[in-house]
Formats: C-alpha cells, sequence, structure tokens
C-alpha cells in the first residue's frame, strides 16, 4: 500500500502531466483537506519531494490559507555533470573546497567571472554568520541551489 507522501506527489504531478502549464497554484489547505490531512503533509511532501534538483521551484504565499506556487524548470543542460557537482558539494562542503569548485567552474567558462565573484561572497565565511557545522551545511545546500539554477533554463521569470 503506497504511503500518503507517495500518493499526494503522484496527484501534484498528475496535476502537471494533465495540464500544457509549467507552473501550478494550489491552496494548501485545501489540499490538505482533499486528503484529509494536515497541513503539514502537504509542506513535508514539497520541501522533500519537489527541490530544485528534482526540477522544481516552490514559492509559498501566506495568508488565505496559504497558496502554494510549483514551478516545473525545464532542464536543458548536461545533468550528469550537474549530478557530478552536486555530489561533490554533498551535504557539507568548507569555504575553500567551494571556492575551488566555483574558480573550475569559471576557468572552465560555465560561469561569468560576475557570477563568479557573487558566489565567492555567497559562500565567504563572513557572510554565512552561523556556527561551523552549520555553515558548511549551509554553504552546501546555497552551492547546489545555484548550480541548479546556473544549470537550467526555467521556463519562467521570477518577478524582482
Amino acid at each position: 500500500m503506497a504511503r500518503l507522501s507517495d500518493i499526494i506527489e503522484e496527484f501534484i504531478k498528475d496535476m502537471f502531466n494533465n495540464s500544457d502549464e509549467t507552473q501550478l497554484q494550489i491552496g494548501r489547505n485545501d489540499l490538505a483537506n482533499h486528503f484529509s490531512c494536515a497541513p503539514s503533509q502537504i509542506n513535508y511532501v514539497l520541501t522533500t519531494r519537489f527541490t530544485m534538483d528534482k526540477g522544481y521551484y516552490i514559492e509559498s504565499k501566506r495568508g488565505g490559507g496559504g497558496c502554494i506556487i510549483i514551478r516545473k524548470i525545464e532542464f536543458n543542460c548536461n545533468k550528469s555533470l550537474l549530478k557530478t557537482i552536486i555530489d561533490k558539494i554533498g551535504d557539507s562542503i568548507t569555504y575553500n573546497s567551494a571556492v575551488q569548485l566555483i574558480e573550475g567552474l569559471f576557468d572552465e567558462q560555465v560561469i561569468t567571472e560576475r557570477e563568479n565573484m557573487i558566489l565567492k561572497t555567497i559562500v565567504n565565511d563572513r557572510t554565512l554568520n552561523v556556527s561551523l557545522e552549520n555553515k558548511n551545511k549551509l554553504r552546501a545546500d546555497i552551492l547546489k541551489a545555484v548550480m541548479v539554477l546556473i544549470f537550467n533554463t526555467p521556463k519562467f521569470v521570477i518577478n524582482r
């Protein structure tokens, strides 16, 4: 028997498959009511099954029952290279290792000089003002999210 998380995931994926859109807007409470579960169960599915590295961008809007926008990212990159980079980053990465990775991407012209400087600033120890243990994990999470965006062209524009 399938777990509720699996059923919710399949339901959302079916909504994408039955639509020509690359974006879904759903009510968190409406979905929770549909599956007779707590809204936190919906959050769990979204945060574990619809991640950036799996090709999804989640935006949460508060108020009015909690609207969720799920955007599907179109992969147009070398998936194996992206996977290799994500694996190299792992669950934790030091500043020096992150800089080496960023420099390698710059040397291979995967990122621009501007992106090189921005990434180095983002992963700098002074920028990540948290404990050492959390700093390396946070740095890895940030780098993985940015790599997915760099290696993929979203079919949407994030309002600025």
